[in-house]
């Protein structure tokens, strides 16, 4: 097959600020799909992650509506307390005031982070602070939501590797790039049925950064990477 006609596609859930390799991921795509129709999950990455301070690692989590809503899809779930963005900036700042990069990224993070603060679905929240950080970090890779593609209700009758081999499909694309903890769901031989090649991610090799309060920690939310490194930030996506 020509290069010309290839077309790589990440299928990921959004996250709350997600590590670096999160976003090495999305980099390395033609087309990124959120796949937030799925159910939440909780006490996971979809609102919450972890920044380094004085006292070690600690985490920025989004408060949101969960009672009695265990089956409910991440672009569902509502914001339950909507000053979490100026708590979550003032701990940012506490934290991070005296990293190298501070003046240089802080007043652009704390915008979009600000920004953030008026919306009341988490998913929401996500895709605007991912599509920002993405464009800070010069990822020119273009981002969908699932429901672009196909319809919720159709999504929720396919088993799990069905639903992505038919959204890559839709998306039109020949290859699959996939994070490593799939292996224990993923069918390749159903993809390579469908013609689509199935590629997974190494998070290997990530060089260390210059980070505040000991210890190198690798895998802390992109803030960690930004605050510390400025504008230098996407020359810690490259591996060795």
């Amino acid at each position: 097959m020509s290069e010309i006609m290839r077309k790589k596609i990440v299928i990921i859930q959004s996250n709350y600020l997600p590590w670096r390799g999160y976003f090495d991921l999305l980099r390395q795509a033609d087309q990124v799909i959120l796949f937030d129709s799925v159910q939440y999950t909780r006490r996971d990455w979809r609102n919450r992650n972890k920044i380094k301070t004085a006292e070690g690692a600690t985490w920025l989590t989004i408060p949101v509506e969960t009672k009695g809503k265990y089956l409910e899809a991440i672009d569902h779930i509502r914001v339950s307390d909507a000053n979490w963005s100026d708590k979550h900036r003032r701990t940012i700042e506490m934290a991070y005031r005296r990293a190298p990069g501070f003046d240089d990224a802080a007043p652009w993070l704390f915008d979009a982070l600000r920004e953030a603060g008026s919306m009341s679905f988490l998913s929401a929240i996500n895709e605007h602070l991912l599509c920002a950080i993405m464009e800070r970090l010069g990822i020119k890779t273009p981002l969908s939501r699932c429901t672009k593609f196909l319809d919720r209700a159709q999504m929720s009758e396919m088993s799990p590797t069905n639903r992505l081999i038919a959204l890559c499909a839709a998306a039109g694309a020949t290859e699959y790039l996939s994070g490593p903890a799939a292996r224990s769901y993923l069918d390749e031989a159903k993809f390579h049925e469908a013609n689509i090649a199935v590629n997974w991610m190494d998070y290997e090799g990530y060089p260390d950064y210059p980070q505040l309060w000991g210890e190198f920690q690798p895998f802390l939310s992109i803030v960690d990477l930004l605050l510390n490194t400025g504008r230098h930030a996407p020359d810690f996506l490259e591996r060795s």
